[in-house]
């Protein structure tokens, strides 16, 4: 059973920084992408940003130069760098692996909230 554990999460005042991680449970998680997405209340899930195998960055344009995203294959984890933040932002962020072969597994979520 693959699983995979975000954790990082919490209350942030605007202009702050978090550093969400997701380790996952899978030995081929250095050939896997993985996705970093969020759910505000009322709203859908958007993307945020991805990284593929070979480590090529996208990231949605509300957080471009905001955000950076990025792995740790020796310990099967991938990061989400949060600076700036502002309210807006404010969500479950989840993370999201998806194998060579399409299959597709996502994380329990971990809330953000920035608020004053």
């Amino acid at each position: 059973q693959v699983q995979l554990v975000e954790s990082g999460g919490g209350l942030v005042q605007p202009g702050g920084s978090l550093r969400l991680s997701c380790a996952a449970s899978i030995s081929i998680f250095r050939t896997s992408s993985m996705t970093w997405h969020r759910q505000a209340p009322g709203k859908d899930r958007e993307l945020v940003a991805s990284i593929t195998s070979a480590s090529s960055t996208k990231y949605a344009d509300s957080v471009k130069g905001r955000f950076t995203i990025s792995r740790d294959n020796p310990k099967n984890t991938v990061y989400l760098q949060m600076n700036s933040l502002k309210p807006e932002d404010t969500a479950v962020y989840y993370c999201k692996l998806v194998t060579p072969n399409n299959y597709v597994y996502w994380g329990q979520g971990t809330q953000v909230t920035v608020s004053s």
